[in-house]
C-alpha cells in the first residue's frame, strides 16, 4: 500500500498569490500531476490541513476545482487556516463522508490494509492546536475497534517542538494527552502532521511522528530563538508512506518536478558503469 500526504496547500480564490508571492494553485496542480504519474499508483492521499489560506467559501471552491484532477481517493482534516463549515459545505460528499458526527472533522478509513484516522486539532481563530476530551475519547474508542490492524494517525498540528521557535508556539498543546491515548493502542504505527512546511521526523513513546513539507513554500530553517517568521522557496516535496506485506511502514520524500535521469548503474554486460 502506498499513501501520499499533501499538506499546507494554502489555496486562495481567484488564483491570488499567498503572501503576494506564492502561486499556491500552480504548486498544487504540479503536485497532483506528480502524484497521478507515480507507478504503482498511490492508493490514497492524506490532506493534513491548511488546505485553504483564508478559510472562505471561495477559497474552498478553488480547492475543489484543483482536487478534481487528483485520481486517488483522498481524506482531509482542517488546519488553522481552514474553516470547518466552509469545507463541509464545499465537499458535502467528500470531506467528511466517513467522519464522526458533531462539530469536529474526525475521519476513519477502514478499507485499506493500513487503517487511517484523521484528527481535527484546530481551535477556531487560533494558530495552535488542541485535542479536547471529546476528541480524545472518540480517538480512544475508534482505536479500540480494531486493535490488531496497523493504524496511521494524521492531523495538522505536530505534537512536538521542532526548534523553529515561532512555529513551536503554535504546535499541539495537548501532546501528552494524545500519547496517553496512543500508548494504550500498540497498533498505531505513525502520526503524520503538517503545519510547519518542512520535513521533520522524530519518535515519541516508540511511535514515529513526522511533519510533511508543503508542495509550495517552506518555513525558513532558522533555529535562532529570535528568528522572525519567514518563508523560502525550497524545492517542493511530497511525503509518501509505504506499507509492505510484512506490515513495515516506511516513509519517503518525493521531489516534485523534472530532474535528469533515471540513469543506469550497470552496463548491458552487467558491469558497473565507470
Amino acid at each position: 500500500m502506498i499513501l501520499a500526504q499533501l499538506t499546507d496547500l494554502h489555496i486562495k480564490a481567484g488564483r491570488h498569490l499567498a503572501y503576494g508571492r506564492v502561486d499556491t494553485a500552480d504548486f498544487l496542480a504540479r503536485a497532483i500531476d506528480h502524484l497521478n504519474a507515480l507507478r504503482p499508483a498511490v492508493d490514497a492521499v492524506l490532506l493534513s490541513g491548511d488546505l485553504t489560506d483564508g478559510g472562505t467559501p471561495e477559497d474552498s471552491s478553488a480547492l475543489r476545482d484543483l482536487l478534481g484532477a487528483l485520481r486517488a481517493p483522498w481524506l482531509a482534516v482542517p488546519g488553522n487556516h481552514d474553516d470547518r463549515a466552509s469545507l463541509r459545505a464545499t465537499f458535502p460528499e467528500g470531506i467528511d463522508r466517513r467522519a464522526a458526527p458533531g462539530p469536529f472533522l474526525l475521519v476513519v478509513e477502514d478499507r485499506f490494509p493500513l487503517r487511517l484516522i484523521g484528527l481535527d486539532t484546530t481551535v477556531p481563530g487560533q494558530p495552535h492546536g488542541h485535542l479536547c476530551a471529546e476528541r480524545l475519547a472518540w480517538l480512544d474508542a475508534r482505536l479500540a475497534e480494531a486493535p490488531a490492524k496497523p493504524t496511521l494517525i494524521f492531523q495538522h498540528h505536530p505534537p512536538f517542538e521542532t526548534g523553529l521557535c515561532h512555529m513551536d508556539v503554535q504546535n499541539l498543546r495537548t501532546a501528552d494527552a494524545l500519547f496517553e491515548v496512543l500508548a494504550r493502542h500498540p497498533q498505531v504505527r505513525h502520526v503524520a502532521c503538517g503545519h510547519v512546511h518542512r520535513a521533520v521526523e522524530t519518535t515519541i513513546r516508540g511511535i514515529g511522528v513526522s511533519i510533511a513539507p508543503s508542495p509550495a513554500h517552506a518555513v525558513t530553517l532558522d533555529f535562532h530563538p529570535d528568528a522572525a517568521p519567514s518563508f523560502t522557496m525550497d524545492p517542493p516535496m511530497i511525503r509518501l508512506f509505504r506499507l509492505d506485506p510484512a506490515g513495515l511502514l516506511t516513509s519517503h520524500l518525493s521531489a516534485v518536478g523534472r530532474f535528469d535521469g533515471p540513469h543506469p548503474f550497470f552496463a548491458p554486460d552487467g558491469g558497473l558503469i565507470g
